[in-house]
């Protein structure tokens, strides 16, 4: 089966134009998931041939879909089906696609950065086995310090801050960073890639949303929804109010190719903004065993 099959002819009785119909046709695949949340479309040339108009026919097809917010187009890489709403197993797709560039960056601030080492680790997986060759790989992590008192995590039963749940979390966090910073620097002592850096740094501030940004072009960012569950803490059940980054459902902002002025354009430029302005400011760096 040809990859363009799943597309139908165009129907010259249409009163619709071919850019209308075109869309039309991509749409109907995006919505009825034959096109998945990550994919990357057929190449303009590609749909061009297909139906056997001009690549500027193709073009306005495209434009009507990223105005609708259905597909956003990275620079270099393609035109990928967007995420509007994805849970955080969601992310990798985008990771990946990160990855296919010469130079990767990624920024991620949040609570215990395991979401991002599930996600980095099937990544970098692929960058060993030669799939996928970048030639540096700069991350950035900004987690909440849990070595001083926070709002939370905190005890369900008292409402207030408390060393040990602290401490439990903290363990948990230096799992995620400690492995995330080890993988990604293994990288550059094997040759891999030619730079390889990971960065850590701690704040003060309490942990109630995610972030993560690609490539300073796409961002990530989901609330965490704070629930109240038990936990075994020194041998003993203890009920915690606990932001869980599970059940954080992301919302995907990219700079657009054609409108740096959009909306989504300026939330990536803002969440940037607002990263390097605590990075530089109240970030400690994180102290590794």
């Amino acid at each position: 089966m040809d990859a363009l099959d799943y597309l139908d002819d165009l129907d010259p009785d249409d009163p619709r134009t071919e850019s209308q119909q075109i869309a039309n046709k991509l749409r109907a695949a995006i919505l009825t998931r034959k096109l998945q949340p990550g994919d990357k479309l057929p190449s303009q040339p590609e749909l061009a041939a297909r139906y056997g108009v001009a690549r500027e026919t193709v073009k306005a097809a495209l434009r009507v879909l990223a105005g609708e917010r259905l597909i956003v187009s990275r620079q270099g890489s393609g035109t990928f089906v967007r995420a509007q709403t994805e849970r955080p197993v969601g992310l990798r797709p985008h990771v990946e696609a990160a990855f296919e560039r010469n130079h990767v960056s990624i920024d991620f601030a949040g609570f215990g950065s395991e979401t991002l080492r599930n996600t980095l680790s099937e990544v970098l997986d692929k960058v060993r086995a030669g799939r996928l060759t970048p030639e540096s790989i700069a991350v950035r992590i900004m987690v909440s310090d849990m070595a001083v008192p926070m709002a939370l995590p905190c005890r369900a039963d008292t409402g207030k801050d408390d060393p040990d749940v602290r401490k439990r979390q903290a363990r948990i966090t230096r799992r995620a960073i400690e492995s995330i910073v080890d993988e990604v620097q293994e990288l550059a002592d094997l040759g891999l890639v030619k730079s390889a850096t990971a960065q850590v740094r701690v704040h003060g501030v309490a942990p109630v949303f995610k972030l993560y940004i690609l490539n300073n072009e796409e961002a990530f960012f989901g609330f965490y929804p704070v629930v109240e569950h038990s936990v075994s803490i020194n041998g003993e059940a203890v009920p915690i109010y606990d932001p869980m980054g599970k059940d954080a459902t992301l919302f995907q902002y990219s700079v657009s190719a054609e409108d740096d002025t959009s909306t989504a354009s300026e939330y990536v430029s803002q969440a940037r903004t607002w990263f390097d302005s605590l990075w530089n400011t109240i970030a400690q760096e994180y102290a590794r065993d």
